[in-house]
């Protein structure tokens, strides 16, 4: 390795180094903070909470590396071309291309371990974390409660209450429970004015005491009839203390409304094309359906091919003028109706495919950019490294609000398209790689507009 190279090398590695740790920290403040109600205050160990701030700084190393590339390659170059390194060795014959070349390898090494990193070490930190979560929550239950709105977490009950309090924060006022369990029905209405949760650890019931209330509920006849005028039956009763006894165990069950979105993280690359494969037989078999029922519809196995040899083929205008007035009536309100019932089955369809396929996209989403991403660490030095050269800005403050602000523009391009193709509005794959393809041609045009400058 000559000198130059050396030294190149060892500029950009300094501020990389401190840039990446400073950028890891402040995301891993950020996540924590968003989680600070659901581990906060809940007498856990130290253990617990230092293996969850583990698995946190696992999770956000993949996106504090670019951020640290792009920050130090602003400072590195700014540095040298504000010094006038950088005019000294273009004086020298050596081109922006030969400079950045030790740098542009150090980047592909960085996006390959950034690669392989995403594929094995980020699934397994957020299925741990999510885990770790869900065990906490499920250790305390009353503390995924919160004061002021409906909480429906619980199966079959939805509670509301004023506030909180105590020191173990299982003291309620003001309760309001709704029992849901009754599907087709919510007639069962639960007030009190004090509430107390208790729960003993790795138990799956919890047990809510209330105190001083009310229960009421509508008895609904097994022939019901809504009219206005009707007086229904119904229940009122005090009580002074009443106990009710929930079933919290699906807290802590990955099967719940928000399964696609948190398993696709936890999948690494073979198991999303994997998922991908098993997503897309309930979605043929949505499609063969479909076609087996119109085809029955239609009576399309009834229908024969026309074996007439003769040429003279008589044509009646309207073929209803065969029919009697009664029987027309008849034959067009059969044909509304199976227009009506065909038009209900193509929208009923059309959902139950756009659901499925749905599905499907957010996996092949989330397989084609967590590519896209790994090459962000070279993607993003191809901008940084000629813009350092062309704001002639070291430091900490320009470089800083540069990087800030392009990888913004980055990470906001990528949301925008990534929901666009979860939608169906674009494909996964332009979904997943145009917010890189985009800052590749950006890295491009400034290497070229540096080399003219």
């Amino acid at each position: 390795m000559k000198i130059l190279d050396k030294y190149i090398i060892k500029r950009f590695l300094v501020p990389f180094f401190a840039t990446f740790l400073v950028v890891l920290f402040v995301l891993v403040i950020l996540t924590l903070w968003q989680q600070f109600d659901k581990i906060a205050g809940k007498g856990l160990s130290a253990g617990v909470i230092l293996k969850y701030f583990g698995y946190t700084t696992l999770m956000v190393v993949p996106q504090a590396l670019p951020i640290g590339i792009l920050l130090s390659s602003i400072m590195a170059l700014g540095t040298l071309s504000e010094n006038y390194e950088f005019a000294a060795i273009k004086s020298a014959g050596i081109s922006l291309y030969r400079l950045l070349k030790p740098l542009t390898i150090f980047m592909i090494v960085l996006s390959s371990l950034n690669f392989l990193f995403l594929n094995y070490v980020f699934p397994k930190a957020y299925y741990e974390s999510v885990n770790l979560l869900r065990n906490i929550r499920k250790k305390q239950p009353s503390l995924a409660l919160i004061a002021g709105s409906f909480n429906s977490d619980i199966p079959g009950f939805s509670i509301k209450f004023s506030e909180k309090y105590g020191e173990e924060k299982n003291l309620l006022k003001d309760v309001l429970i709704y029992d849901l369990r009754e599907k087709r029905h919510n007639n069962v209405c639960i007030t009190a004015k004090f509430g107390e949760i208790k729960s003993e650890n790795n138990s799956k019931y919890m047990t809510l005491i209330l105190k001083d209330g009310y229960y009421y509920k509508d008895v609904i006849p097994k022939k019901y009839r809504s009219l206005i005028n009707d007086n229904m039956p119904f229940i009122n009763s005090h009580f002074d203390e009443h106990q009710i006894n929930f079933d919290i165990g699906s807290l802590d069950n990955f099967d719940n409304s928000n399964k696609i979105n948190e398993l696709k993280m936890m999948l690494s690359l073979t198991q999303l094309k994997e998922k991908v494969k098993k997503e897309k037989k309930p979605f043929n078999k949505i499609l063969i359906d479909a076609k087996l029922r119109y085809y029955n519809n239609v009576q399309a196995n009834k229908l024969y091919r026309d074996t007439t040899v003769s040429k003279e083929v008589t044509t009646i205008k309207n073929v209803l003028d065969e029919f009697s007035n009664k029987n027309k009536i008849k034959i067009l309100s059969n044909a509304v109706s199976n227009i009506d019932y065909s038009i209900k089955n193509l929208k009923s369809t059309r959902k139950r495919l756009k659901l499925s396929q749905g599905n499907i996209n957010k996996y092949n989403v989330e397989y084609y950019n967590r590519i896209a991403f790994s090459l962000a660490c070279l993607v993003l030095f191809l901008i940084g490294a000629p813009l350092g050269s062309i704001i002639r800005k070291g430091g900490f403050g320009v470089p800083l609000i540069t990087a800030i602000v392009i990888f913004v523009i980055y990470h906001f391009i990528g949301v925008f398209t990534r929901g666009m193709a979860d939608t169906g509005e674009i494909s996964p794959l332009l979904g997943g790689w145009f917010s890189t393809i985009v800052m590749l041609i950006l890295g491009i045009f400034l290497i070229n507009r540096a080399i003219k400058a």
